[in-house]
């Protein structure tokens, strides 16, 4: 399984201080040096954390295959044709968001995201769908000519937390999870259901299939159980990790739990 390691974390602690620290590209260094076979970043629209600069870095100094997650928005599109990455993740994107709300709306925006697929393939870029798993969103996937998909592993994350953190207990509470135990177990159950049988199906269809949001040292394991997924996306768990332990050792950690 493949482990591709967020370090857009990394930019939002320089970011609070508008200062070059932590360097980006140490961490860059760090995360090759010990385990990471991809790097995953994004480039948001609103440049809150990485930065044009930080993409065309990261793409010369990185000894590993670069994932630039990006909007459908056509100034982003123009942007990661011209740097190249080695794969171009399309995902949803709000201004006002903390984080990725869910998977990218293949339906609605069908028009667009046919648009930013034929433009990366144009420049030679495979391009992957971050979308909720779905059978229909699997299938429209293949249809709008996407080589991957990686499942959004959001919802699952939220109820594993609710189930077994102290999130309940924290000012971070999901609200509409304040439910028993037994149905959030239930609710387990069935997202880490649709979750496999979306990575099954995409795989029948010819896709290849990552997976990443909201995944951590506690949860991943059931992650890992699913044969059909071949990468993980990780970020947020490992930089917090790192604070404690040091991001060589956090890297080397969440290696270890996502060995098969």
């Amino acid at each position: 399984m493949t482990l591709g390691v967020n370090i857009d974390h990394v930019a939002v602690l320089r970011e609070a201080r508008r200062v070059n620290d932590p360097d980006i590209l140490q961490a860059l260094y760090v995360a090759c040096e010990n385990g990471a076979q991809q790097i995953t970043i994004h480039l948001r629209e609103d440049r809150r954390h990485i930065q044009d600069d930080d993409v065309k870095n990261i793409l010369m100094h990185s000894k590993v295959p670069v994932n630039l997650e990006c909007s459908i928005n056509r100034e982003i599109l123009d942007i990661v044709s011209e740097l190249k990455p080695h794969r171009a993740t399309l995902v949803p994107e709000k201004r006002e968001e903390v984080t990725t709300e869910g998977g990218l709306d293949v339906f609605t925006h069908e028009n667009e995201i046919s648009y930013a697929i034929e433009q990366l393939h144009d420049a030679l870029i495979p391009v992957s769908l971050f979308v909720d798993p779905t059978i229909e969103a699997m299938e429209r996937s293949k249809e709008l000519g996407a080589e991957m998909v990686e499942l959004h592993t959001g919802a699952f994350s939220n109820i594993y937390a609710m189930l077994n953190s102290s999130l309940p207990y924290s000012n971070h509470s999901v609200k509409e999870l304040e439910l028993s135990r037994s149905t959030l177990s239930t609710k387990l159950e069935e997202s880490i259901e649709q979750i496999k049988l979306s990575a099954i199906h995409a795989k029948k269809l010819g896709l290849e299939v990552a997976a990443g949001h909201g995944l951590n040292y506690q949860n991943v394991h059931e992650m890992v159980k699913i044969q059909e997924i071949s990468e993980l996306n990780i970020g947020q768990t490992i930089i917090a990790r790192s604070v404690f332990t040091g991001l060589a050792e956090a890297i080397q950690e969440m290696k270890r739990a996502t060995r098969r």
